[in-house]
This record gives C-alpha cells, sequence and structure tokens, in this order.
C-alpha cells in the first residue's frame, strides 16, 4: 500500500506549479509553495487568488471555498520547509540539468517515505530519478495547463518506481477529481510526442511560406474544429518549452522527422517566447493580438 497524500509541496509558482497548487488545495490538501524567492512565491499566490475569483464569478466555487483554499497554501522558503509534505512535485523550467540539482539538494530535507514527482513534459523520469536518493518512490505527474481546466494528469513511472508509489499517485490525482493515463517512459510521453510534431509541422508551414499565422490557425480551427489554432497554442505553451521539447523529441529517438523549425529556433534565440513576454507568433502588447508574420 502506498502512503496516503496529505500535504503537498510543489517547487515552482510560475505557471503549472502555481496551478498544481491550487488544485491540491481545492481538494482539501495542505501545500507548501517553493520557488527561488519569496517575491516569486507572493506573484504564484496572487496568481492562485485570481484565478480562484473567476472561479467564483462563474459559479465553480464558493467564495468560501476561495478563502479556505487560500489558507491551506503556505510559502515554503527553503528546502527544509517541506519536510512535512507526504509528495513534492517539481515545477521547475523544462531543464534537465536545473532538475536533477533542485532533486539533488532537495532530497535530504525529506523524510525517507516522501514521494517525490516531477511535472516534466518530455525529459526522462528514469533519468531524473537517478537524482535523487529515493528511486523507487520517484514518479511522472504530468499535469496539462492550464491546471485547473485540463482533466487529463499522464503518470509516467521510471524503471524503479515501486507499485505504492505508482498506487498513491493515481489515487492523489483522483482525489484531485482529474483523470489520470498512463505512458512509458519515452521522450515527451503521450500528449507532447503527438501534440508537439503537429505544431512544429504548423511552424514549418509558416517557415515554407504555405500560409500565414492566421492562414495556418484559422485553417486548423476551422478545418480540424482545433479550439485554438496551432500556433496561438504555442504562444499559450511557450516557444522555449516547445523547442525544449522537440529538442528532446529528436535527440531520444533520432528521427529527423522531429527536427525543430528553424524558425522556431530563431523566435526562441530572438526571447519571442509567446505570451510570457508578450510576442511570439502573435504580438501581444496591444489591445488585441497580431500576427507576427
Amino acid at each position: 500500500m502506498g502512503i496516503e497524500i496529505k500535504t503537498v509541496g510543489v517547487i515552482g509558482a510560475g505557471q503549472m506549479g502555481s496551478g498544481i497548487a491550487h488544485v491540491c488545495s481545492l481538494a482539501g490538501l495542505s501545500v507548501q509553495l517553493h520557488d527561488l524567492s519569496e517575491d516569486r512565491i507572493k506573484a504564484g499566490l496572487a496568481t492562485i487568488n485570481g484565478n480562484m475569483a473567476r472561479q467564483v464569478a462563474k459559479g465553480a466555487i464558493a467564495d468560501a471555498e476561495r478563502q479556505a483554499a487560500l489558507e491551506r497554501i503556505k510559502p515554503a522558503l527553503g528546502y527544509d520547509d517541506l519536510a512535512v509534505c507526504d509528495l513534492v512535485i517539481e515545477a521547475a523550467t523544462e531543464n534537465e540539468d536545473v532538475k536533477r540539482r533542485i532533486f539533488t539538494n532537495l532530497c535530504p530535507s525529506l523524510r525517507p517515505e516522501t514521494m517525490v514527482a516531477t511535472n516534466t513534459s518530455s525529459i526522462s523520469i528514469t533519468r531524473l530519478a537517478a537524482a535523487t536518493d529515493r528511486p523507487e518512490k520517484f514518479i511522472g505527474i504530468h499535469f496539462m495547463n492550464p491546471v485547473p481546466v485540463m482533466q487529463l494528469v499522464e503518470l509516467i513511472r521510471g524503471i524503479a518506481t515501486d507499485d505504492p508509489t505508482y498506487e498513491s499517485a493515481k489515487e492523489f490525482i483522483a482525489k484531485l477529481g482529474k483523470t489520470s493515463t498512463v505512458s512509458e517512459d519515452f521522450p515527451a510521453f503521450i500528449v507532447n510526442r503527438i501534440l508537439l510534431p503537429m505544431i512544429n509541422e504548423a511552424i514549418y508551414t509558416l517557415y515554407e511560406g504555405v500560409g500565414s499565422v492566421e492562414a495556418i490557425d484559422t485553417a486548423m480551427r476551422l478545418g480540424a474544429n482545433h479550439p485554438m489554432g496551432p500556433l496561438q497554442l504555442a504562444d499559450f505553451i511557450g516557444l522555449d518549452t516547445c523547442l525544449s521539447i522537440m529538442q528532446v523529441l529528436y535527440e531520444g529517438l533520432a528521427d529527423s522527422k522531429y527536427r525543430p523549425c528553424p524558425l522556431l529556433v530563431k523566435y526562441v534565440e530572438a526571447g519571442w517566447l509567446g505570451r510570457k513576454t508578450k510576442r511570439g507568433f502573435y504580438d501581444y502588447r496591444g489591445e488585441h493580438p497580431v500576427p507576427t508574420r
């Protein structure tokens, strides 16, 4: 039997980490939210409060639920503050070296029975687990963005992940009211193995002049019934994250069909990363997004 998860630590108070803290607190779990600085934690808490306020306005939750959930989230200024956690989820930037350093520094502060998870969208769970002192208690728990809205969570076992850890993770996802699907530990898992090559192909379609940004997104929205176009979605995900995932696929599977489009590389080099920098395939600095090509 796995452990019962009552207190969750979240490392990273950005878009994904704040979303994970949001859904955990609403599900009645205590949350310890950590980031590199107190200012980042405060920004994450402000984001959570704003997103919950929108849920209240839509009638999805009551204001009393919002207030109670916010009270369950505590700032964790150091890894020692995560010692009380039953599960710690890393939601830092999609960079393997950064993640490995986090796990190496984190584990000495944790109880032996504490589970550790990563929210990576593409990196090998087995390799990341090797940076910990507990590979059998390590698992991939990949939430979709935006976390409060998206129903699916991918569970990915590393080669050493034991059955109690997997069962605890599955029960944890069910407690959040979400649906889990299981992926083998292959580059980019299931969703991004399918989704990111499509986005990359859309960028190639733009790069080769087959269609404009607006034409490509309109074609996929109306022709394939997608809720948003692939270039708009790339901006939402973050072009740096898209590039990182494509590089993992290209290097991990050694197949030229996963080669990142040169235009994607150029945008990332320019710092045009999408919504978070207010410029990507669309320019978000005005009242309405405007295509940049």
